[in-house]
Order: C-alpha cells, then sequence, then structure tokens
C-alpha cells in the first residue's frame, strides 16, 4: 500500500488535486434528455460514460414509480428537501436516524484503545479512525426513518457504552445524542441539510461531535465530509463522500486531515482515505492510509510526510465480517440495534424500536408501513396544533438547549447538551419495579403500543 504525498505548499497531499479533477470528470457520465427529463444525471461508478444509458434503466425502482416520482419531485430541484417532501417506504429501510447515530459505537473500542494510549499522535489514529469506521455502515442506500420530535433511541450491553438519542426539534430536523462508559463521552447535536439535484443529493452534516478521553480530559472535535446520494431514481443507488475529515484535539492543537478520494472513473478512487496526523504547530507526525469499506493503516513519518526508516505499515481497524445477501446491507451491528438485545431492561416507550411503521417494514409488509407511516405524520401535524393553540412549547426531556452557537462549514448551529437525566432515569429504574416504561426483557408486547410522544 502506497502512502500519501505531502504537498509542500499547503501540507495536504497532493492527490488532493488530481483526485479533484478525477471526480469532476465522473460527474459529467451522465445522460441528459433521458427519456424525455431535462436534467437526469446517471453515473455508474463501475463503468464509463458509455454505461450511463444502460445503467439509468437498473435500480430498485419500477418503471411506473419512477416516473410518478420524477414528476413529483423536479420542481424541489436545487432545495433542501430534509423536511419537504414525503417519501415512499419502498426506499427506506427498518431503522430510524436515532439508530443511525448509535451505528457509531460499534467500534468504539478504538475510542477505548485512544484513552488508554499515552502517546498524543497515536491517541488521534485510533480516535479517526473509530470515525471512519462508520463509513462501511452509511455506504447502504436505504433511507431510514425520521424520528417524531420526541422519540428516542436507547443502547446498552454494547462495550460497556450507555447510549441515549433523542429528536429535540422538528422544524428544522435536529437530534441530539450521548454515550458514555467508563473510557469516553460522546456528544453530538445533528442537523442534516440537503441539496436536491435531481437524481442525486448533497447531505451537508451541519452538526458538532465532540469525544472526551476520560483519562486525561483530553477533548476531541470532528468535522465529517459531505456525502453524495447518486442515482436516487435512474440507475442503481450508491453513496461518495469526497472531501476531508478533520478531528481536532481541542486540548493540545494536535489534528488528523483525512482525505477521501471521490470515485472516478471505472470506480478509481473509490473507497480511498489518506492522510496525516499532525503536530500542533502542523508538522506531520504519523501517516494514515487505507480503504474505509475495508481497513486503515498508519505508520510513522518525518517532517516532509514520508515514512521513518525503519518502520512499516501496521493496521489499525478492519471491519468486520458481515451478513451475505442481506436485504437491507445490514451489519450484524446494526440488526443488534433493532433487536432488543441492546436494549435496556425497562425501555422508554418513545423507543424507536417500537415504531409500527418501522417494524412493519422489518416484517417486509410495504402496505402496512406505509399506512402507520402516514398515521404517525398526520398525528405529529395534529399534536403540533394542539400545542400551538395551548401556547406551549416542546422542550426535550434528556437534553437542553444551550446559548452556544456552534459555527461550522455548512451553517451555524444551535447546540444542545445532555442535562444527565437520562442517567439519574436509569438507575431510578434499575433499582426499581414500580417505573412506568415498557419491560422488553419479561413482558410480550406489542409494537403498536408506541404512542405516548410530544409529537410536532
Amino acid at each position: 500500500m502506497s502512502s500519501p504525498k505531502k504537498n509542500q505548499n499547503n501540507g495536504f497531499f497532493s492527490a488532493m488535486t488530481s483526485g479533484f479533477s478525477m471526480f469532476g470528470n465522473a460527474m459529467h457520465r451522465s445522460v441528459n434528455g433521458l427519456l424525455g427529463y431535462e436534467g437526469v444525471e446517471v453515473i455508474n461508478p463501475e463503468g464509463g460514460k458509455e454505461d450511463a444509458e444502460e445503467e439509468a434503466q437498473r435500480g430498485r425502482w419500477k418503471q411506473e414509480d419512477r416516473d410518478s416520482y420524477w414528476k413529483m419531485m423536479h420542481k424541489y430541484i436545487g432545495s433542501d428537501i430534509t423536511s419537504m417532501v414525503t417519501l415512499p417506504v419502498l426506499i427506506f429501510e427498518p431503522m430510524t436516524m436515532l439508530q443511525k447515530m448509535a451505528e457509531l459505537m460499534e467500534y468504539s473500542y478504538l475510542l477505548d484503545r485512544a484513552d488508554e494510549c499515552e502517546d498524543p499522535y497515536m491517541r488521534l489514529v485510533y480516535a479517526s479512525s473509530w470515525a471512519i469506521s462508520v463509513y462501511f455502515a452509511y455506504q447502504r442506500t436505504w433511507k431510514p426513518f425520521n424520528p417524531i420530535l420526541g422519540e428516542t433511541y436507547e443502547m446498552a450491553n454494547h462495550g460497556g457504552i450507555s447510549f441515549i438519542s433523542e429528536q429535540v426539534s422538528h422544524h428544522p430536523p435536529m437530534s441530539a445524542g450521548h454515550a458514555e462508559n467508563e473510557h469516553f463521552t460522546y456528544d453530538v447535536t445533528s442537523k442534516l441539510k440537503t441539496k436536491f439535484l435531481g437524481n442525486s443529493l448533497d447531505v451537508y452534516p451541519l452538526g458538532r461531535t465532540r469525544v472526551t478521553l476520560k483519562r486525561d480530559g483530553v477533548v476531541l472535535d470532528l468535522v465529517p465530509p459531505p456525502t453524495k446520494v447518486n442515482n436516487l431514481i435512474f440507475g442503481r443507488t450508491w453513496v461518495d463522500s469526497p472531501g476531508e475529515m478533520i478531528m481536532t484535539n481541542l486540548t493540545t492543537g494536535d489534528k488528523v486531515v483525512l482525505y477521501f478520494q471521490p470515485c472516478g472513473w471505472f470506480g478509481a478512487g473509490r473507497y480511498e482515505v489518506d492522510g496525516y496526523v499532525y503536530s500542533a504547530a502542523e508538522e506531520p507526525k504519523v501517516l494514515m492510509t487505507g480503504k474505509w469499506n475495508e481497513s486503515l493503516s498508519y505508520q510513522p513519518c518525518d517532517v516532509e510526510g514520508e515514512p521513518l526508516p525503519g518502520t512499516e505499515l501496521k493496521e489499525v481497524w478492519h471491519v468486520a465480517d458481515v451478513p451475505e445477501k442481506d436485504k437491507f446491507q445490514y451489519t450484524h451491528f446494526a440488526h443488534k440495534i433493532n433487536s432488543f438485545d441492546t436494549a435496556p431492561r425497562k425501555l422508554l416507550a418513545s423507543d424507536s424500536r417500537l415504531r409500527p411503521d418501522r417494524y412493519a417494514l422489518e416484517r417486509g409488509d410495504l402496505s402496512k408501513a406505509g399506512a402507520e407511516k402516514s398515521s404517525l405524520e398526520e398525528r405529529q401535524r395534529a399534536e403540533k396544533r394542539n400545542r400551538e393553540a395551548k401556547g406551549h412549547q416542546f422542550t426535550p426531556r434528556w437534553f437542553d438547549l444551550t446559548d452556544e452557537i456552534a459555527s461550522t462549514p455548512w451553517g451555524d448551529l444551535e447546540v444542545y447538551r445532555y442535562n444527565g437525566k437520562y442517567t439519574e432515569h436509569r438507575a431510578a429504574v434499575d433499582s426499581s419495579d414500580s417505573i412506568n416504561e415498557v419491560d422488553v426483557r419479561s413482558t410480550e408486547f406489542s409494537p403498536w403500543q408506541y404512542g405516548n410522544l410530544s409529537a410536532e
């Protein structure tokens, strides 16, 4: 495996310029005016321009559904459609965005190692590898359900972690999450921003992610790259995340910059990640290279970014085995997230696992899933009208809105902070049988009981 080369002018690696050029070429492999539809861009990541028209006929859509959906969607080209459009359940996976947030915890042992590590640069190798690891799961092309306001997701029984996420705002859609074990705390406020481009969608991760390593109190800040979802309607849908991921040690000023290579002609560069760990003085200390769908390796380097003599690449992370021919391309961990194996003893009745539309889709009943999804959305609108009529304002249960405004590459963000009440709640639940929540360990319950949310 070759190591990335440092660009002497800007401190990054020379592959960046050539990568952007290749990305531009790939993006022009399109079919315009396909079947009379102007502005349709179809990209086959495994082929050349001549494959685009054939690729357009593939995908999960039936022709009549595809034509109908295009007629509805083309008016939104150039818009942020995060919460504007009602989408058909045939493009959904049986998971919500709150659950998807928890997928970042699959390889949490890497954060444990970062906390245990005394070398400040290796600490960033472990922590950034943890941040990269989730992209294997994020390449799934099914859309998760948007959470109802006040909806939650809890996870336990994994790496000693207690995880809670909550939908804290409906307009704009915002989620907050908190995870903790003996080695680290993880806090995120997430607010996706999108731009619909016809047959593709740009997704901007407008959010703030902070990890605190408990041993030394080190605080890490993560800024991920944007994502592009290609061939939404025409062709087979696929995901790319070209650009930089930056993780900064706010305590010391050290940082790691990893560049996701864009997909080029015939798939060239797809999945590749290269970059460096830098000291606070912006000198490269460790090079990192690999593929986000396979593994990552590291090697100490000199100030020019070249491997130090007598050292070799060492693997720091490797993707776990995955189920074969899984309908939704789920990992084993994704299945655990949806199961009650990772649920605490008494589950909040607002938990995503209990959503009737999600559950119906998981069982393969698209008709029931669609009806339940519409019912939840209508109830959400009705409860918003009722709350506004009473002059009430929704208040999240587990997170508090702060006065802090975080600046991101894609806009400013209001920050929510974990208020600690969930930790108190879990302690009370574990010590008492009188808490009125769903006991998934001892009760034969129905997922259709989902329904006590303060939804908007």
